[in-house]
């Protein structure tokens, strides 16, 4: 990513951003230089997408081929009353515009798919997964690994979630190749074995947690600061109010 400059409403929207030292005007920079991939504009993808279109994050792509349910507007608070029937990627891209005119959306109104993927994340330098299902979180795991950019992924299930971040095309600090998503879950759980959110219900406010911490992810990453959820699985229990965290490694099969 190459350095892009700040114009003077710039400077004063991101102004909290400027004073931090770890970030200052060298990483809102960044930040507007970057090009973001989220998959979903559901309930993990709207807090994503507030939060990076919020910060400055210059271009931020929308993966969704889904439209807008009364159902959805329990959690997925990029979306209103008025834009049910609505394509998602639309109506989350309209909601960006008005938070952030700085911010270019591309949207891509379709599912991400083994045929479309490579193509897709060519475009981007990161990615962020907030899909429902376990066949896209593979795809987007594989997807990303063999294009080589990082990828934040995150889950949740009626009051728990999770979050991790994937870079296993590079080593750690001792020289060990870094986990993948297959090292952390080798494979998928059978058909039916997980109920799906329609089923099994979610308290719409953890999508905004965990959502959130996927974008807090992201902007480390962007801007260079940090320590990155490598290795690590960040577990959140919202009934207990409580996190802990989970290092794994990557499998020496």
């Amino acid at each position: 990513m190459t350095a892009a400059a700040l114009d003077s409403s710039e400077i004063a929207r991101y102004a909290r951003h400027i004073v931090l030292p770890e970030i200052g005007g060298a990483g809102q920079q960044k930040l507007k230089a970057a090009r973001v991939l989220v998959i979903g504009a559901g309930g993990l993808g709207a807090p994503v997408l507030q939060y990076l279109a919020a910060a400055g994050v210059g271009r931020i792509g929308i993966v969704d081929d889904d439209v807008v349910s009364l159902s959805n507007l329990q959690r997925q608070v990029i979306h209103a009353t008025s834009d049910i029937g609505r394509s998602k990627v639309e109506s989350a891209a309209a909601a960006i515009a008005n938070l952030n005119p700085h911010v270019a959306v591309a949207p891509h109104a379709q599912r991400l798919a083994a045929e479309n993927a490579e193509a897709i994340l060519r475009q981007y330098d990161l990615v962020v997964d907030g899909s429902d299902n376990f066949e896209t979180r593979y795809l987007a795991a594989d997807a990303a690994e063999a294009a080589r950019i990082p990828l934040v992924t995150g889950a949740v299930g009626r009051f728990d979630g999770s979050v991790t971040v994937l870079k296993p095309y590079e080593t750690d600090a001792d020289g060990h190749p870094n986990p993948s998503y297959r090292d952390l879950f080798p494979t998928p759980p059978p058909p039916g074995a997980v109920p799906a959110c329609a089923e099994a219900g979610v308290v719409g406010a953890l999508t905004g947690v965990i959502g959130t911490l996927q974008a807090m992810e992201t902007i480390k990453l962007i801007a260079g600061i940090g320590e990155p959820l490598v290795g690590r699985l960040l577990l959140y229990d919202g009934l207990a109010a409580a996190f802990n965290t989970i290092r794994y490694r990557r499998d020496k099969r």
